[in-house]
């Protein structure tokens, strides 16, 4: 059988643009009129259209051929070679036999080396996804908060197991024990077999002798519980942090799932975070512009902090003050703060005001 993965060189992985660029590639270099070898350009043309095709991709992905009558002539496509399904069986006291065309799939996926069903692993818990909000100043040393979830928990009772206390888990009877069962399809090409998960233990191979009083053999119940959540430093908005084993219980005994924190970190009134870095708009007034100041600003730790205004500088001058910022969530080192100034011209002047300014503008400024 023809690996076309292995004709284009690509992995079987390879994204659809992976594979054009590889045949593109390869038929250039084999191409009849370049003095390229024929046979080997008509075997990359056909890995080509097979794996540039998305439906025929899939169809060799599971079977290992393409079932198209479409002028490939490497298969039969029941269901686009124009049969009619109303069949004659032998021996069938109504003449005919009902048959379900979705079911065709599956028979041809058993036929052409469709493998055994392996056992679900159907115990562990469910993930939980929550959201949770925090304020900006939180992210510069982290935060401990604990949030309530009602999700399925261990059943107090059995203690996980799902059988009532003194009684036994034992082998599922149907299935001894495998967790599958062999269904025998009775079709008009004759009877395929096929391995499915066992109905009466749902894939788990065991079950409770006698099923818990409280949690009805699941091992589980639901039940409210407070989850200690611990949020680090230097986290930002719609960061997704994974506490494990905070999910829901698995069902008898099995493993718990996880919990996923999103982080929504709420907007500051005041600065506005970029990265690791925030910015802050200080009003300062035209004589601090001019003759420059000394003057105190906030910090997002809630301490105020004295910043030097250089002589004669103009509204939009953006001032850094280092380390101020937000500690790195890799918890080496710490971003910036910005200050930009913004020079404020006074609505309402004093007569004494006006009068300074009068001579202000005499003198030239």
């Amino acid at each position: 059988m023809k690996d076309y993965y292995q004709i284009l060189g690509v992995s079987r992985d390879a994204s659809e643009e992976e594979i054009k660029k590889a045949y593109r590639k390869l038929a250039h270099k084999y191409h009849p009129d370049k003095g390229g070898d024929e046979k080997k350009f008509k075997e990359i043309n056909e890995a080509y259209q097979v794996l540039s095709d998305k439906q025929k991709r899939a169809q060799y992905d599971r079977f290992g051929r393409v079932f198209d009558t479409g002028g490939g002539g490497s298969g039969f496509d029941p269901g686009t070679a124009g049969f009619d399904f109303g069949f004659t069986w032998p021996g069938d006291e109504r003449g005919e036999v009902e048959f379900d065309i979705g079911d065709l799939g599956e028979i041809f996926g058993e036929f052409f080396g469709g493998s055994r069903a392996r056992r679900r692993n159907i115990r562990r818990g469910k993930d939980i996804q929550v959201d949770i909000e925090i304020d900006l100043k939180d992210v510069l040393t982290g935060k401990e908060k604990r949030i309530s979830l009602y999700k399925a928990v261990v059943c107090d009772r059995c203690q996980g197991s799902g059988a009532e206390p003194g009684s036994a888990v034992k082998e599922c009877f149907t299935c001894r024990g495998t967790g599958e069962v062999q269904e025998i399809k009775r079709t008009f090409l004759g009877s395929f077999s096929r391995y499915t998960i066992c109905p009466e233990c749902k894939g788990e191979g065991v079950k409770p002798e006698r099923p818990c009083n409280v949690c009805r053999g699941e091992g589980r119940i639901k039940k409210e519980k407070q989850v200690k959540i611990f949020i680090p430093a230097g986290v930002d908005t719609d960061q997704v942090i994974k506490i494990p084993g905070e999910g829901e219980a698995g069902k008898r005994g099995g493993p718990p799932g996880d919990l996923y924190v999103r982080v929504l970190v709420k907007k500051h009134p005041i600065f506005k975070r970029k990265g690791d870095d925030i910015y802050i708009k200080v009003p300062i007034t035209f004589s601090q512009a001019c003759l420059g100041a000394q003057i105190e600003i906030p910090t997002l730790e809630g301490k105020r902090i004295e910043l030097k205004i250089p002589a004669g500088v103009e509204s939009g001058k953006i001032l850094r003050i280092s380390k101020k910022g937000i500690p790195h969530f890799s918890g080496w080192g710490r971003g910036n703060m910005y200050v930009e100034l913004v020079v404020q011209t006074p609505k309402r002047l004093t007569r004494r005001q006006k009068e300074l300014l009068e001579k202000l503008r005499e003198e030239g400024i």
